[in-house]
């Protein structure tokens, strides 16, 4: 444990001790090593939860995956209109379960929302 310098405020903070594991006033907390954070020990080995990407009909998505617009989107910054019906091959998921990355013809770097897609 650290004390502060005098009339900081800081009363304790928390330092990492040689281990794995780390004593902070009452609890104890465990460096979690694949996400670089200090987690309390009821969490620790805890698995990531997968988020599910889901289309507008409730269908689940993967990358890879095709899929048809189901409704006419405008494009920003590319003057055009995807019309209803579209197919979009071989979309890429992002870090947003709301949003897709994909590739169309005439348009490089497109990013679609999830709700006016469905799966093919």
């Amino acid at each position: 444990m650290y004390d502060g310098p005098a009339g900081s405020g800081q009363d304790r903070v928390p330092i990492r001790t040689g281990g794995t594991a780390l004593s902070g006033g009452d609890e104890a907390y465990v460096y979690d090593e694949a996400t670089g954070e200090w987690l309390p020990p009821g969490t620790a080995g805890a698995a990531p939860e997968v988020v599910q990407v889901r289309d507008a009909a409730g269908n689940s998505l993967a990358d890879g995956d095709s899929v048809t617009l189901i409704k006419d989107l405008k494009v920003k910054g590319a003057n055009q209109t995807l019309k209803q019906g579209t197919v979009i091959r071989s979309i890429r998921l992002t870090d947003d379960p709301e949003e897709i990355d994909c590739r169309h013809d005439t348009i490089k770097g497109l990013v679609l929302r999830t709700e006016f897609v469905r799966k093919r």
